[in-house]
């Protein structure tokens, strides 16, 4: 399982699509994480003053249908992530049936998320 983070809003944009983030048009890949505390470092570092509520998605590999890479970070990783670890990269859109778990960004009293609770 890896984990993509999405706006809730963004991800149910278009529900019956693949979900496709500007990431995808951007960069030419879905940015992801390869399990649950580096998705949280992701969060941290990168999606503090994101609307709420953040979701992450848990995506199922063997269901996804475009290529996926596991990449070094681009210049750094996020703090408290180490520089071995590899990032999941997918090369397309996010097949919605990939989609095993949807959780939710739980936050502290100082806006750092702490955890991801089930939302379905």
């Amino acid at each position: 399982m890896i984990y993509h983070v999405v706006t809730s809003a963004e991800w149910n944009a278009h529900p019956d699509s693949p979900y496709a983030p500007a990431s995808l048009a951007a960069d030419g890949f879905v940015h992801c994480s390869p399990d649950e505390a580096t998705t949280l470092a992701v969060v941290n570092a990168f999606y503090r003053t994101a609307p709420r509520p953040l979701l992450a998605l848990v995506l199922a590999e063997d269901r996804l249908t475009a290529r996926l890479e596991f990449e070094a970070a681009g210049a750094t990783p996020p703090p408290g992530v180490g520089k071995d670890v590899l990032f999941p990269h997918l090369f397309g859109p996010v097949d919605r049936d990939a989609v095993e778990r949807v959780l939710e960004v739980e936050w502290d009293e100082d806006g750092r998320a702490t955890g991801l609770r089930d939302v379905r």
